[in-house]
């Protein structure tokens, strides 16, 4: 079965500082030596919840094992470096921006990225599992809002058009990411906003063509329910 590989460009817009590859580094996750076994190996990525480890011979970095690479051979009590001739060397530098270590690990289909210095000795790796809830924690995802998807081609985005038709509704984007397929010419945007309300929004936006494709957000319908249902415990509590 063939997988499309979709691109995303995250852009959070209330970040306070440019997050870089080695403020990311898992204190958690210890690299594998090249004379530990293939048993070791396995044992390990099931005790950190991954899928791949970095394998180290001293301080140099070896490559990027995988779980399936494991599963593959037949005697796992052999060390890596029997096991092993070669393995991919997926990384980034210490210094690379956190849309850089996203784009690696979508790439590369990886549930860690190694981080390695200019000269290339390795300082650790990402979990990206833990760089997602890093993600979600930041003030622009958890702050209230509502969403907004819009679908459009690649020659009609632009980020600054939508943002002031946005603001001449009083309303603010929080924080946005695009989601692309190289073999289509249409994109995703999606928009954080920050109203829970998005229905002034959304008919703006129509008025300039762009596609809604899907919105989240708060109506007085689910308002009601609520009210409802605390009057409901409020009376049961009597």
């Amino acid at each position: 079965m063939s997988h499309k590989v979709i691109y995303i460009k995250v852009e959070l817009l209330l970040w306070q500082k440019t997050m870089i590859a080695i403020e990311l580094i898992s204190e958690e996750i210890p690299p594998l030596k090249h004379t530990d076994t293939g048993e070791v190996a396995l044992q390990w990525m099931d005790e950190f919840k991954v899928n791949h480890l970095p394998v180290l011979k001293g301080e140099n970095f070896v490559g990027l094992l995988s779980e399936n690479d494991l599963l593959d051979k037949n005697d796992l009590s052999k060390t890596l470096h029997e096991l092993f001739t070669h393995l991919p060397r997926p990384y980034v530098k210490g210094i690379s921006h956190i849309y850089e270590v996203l784009a690696m690990s979508s790439d590369a289909h990886v549930s860690v990225v190694p981080v390695l210095d200019d000269e290339e000795n390795y300082l650790g790796c990402i979990s990206i599992v833990e760089l997602m809830q890093r993600v979600a924690n930041t003030s622009s995802i958890k702050e209230t809002g509502g969403i907004i998807v819009l679908e459009m081609n690649n020659v009609d985005y632009s980020l600054s058009h939508i943002s002031q038709i946005i603001e001449s509704e009083n309303a603010k984007v929080l924080s946005s990411f695009i989601t692309s397929n190289p073999s289509s010419r249409k994109l995703e945007l999606t928009l954080k906003i920050n109203l829970v309300e998005l229905g002034r929004v959304i008919r703006a936006l129509e008025r300039y063509d762009y596609q809604i494709k899907a919105s989240f957000q708060r109506n007085s319908h689910h308002e009601d329910l609520k009210n409802r249902y605390d009057e409901l415990m409020k009376y049961l509590n009597i």
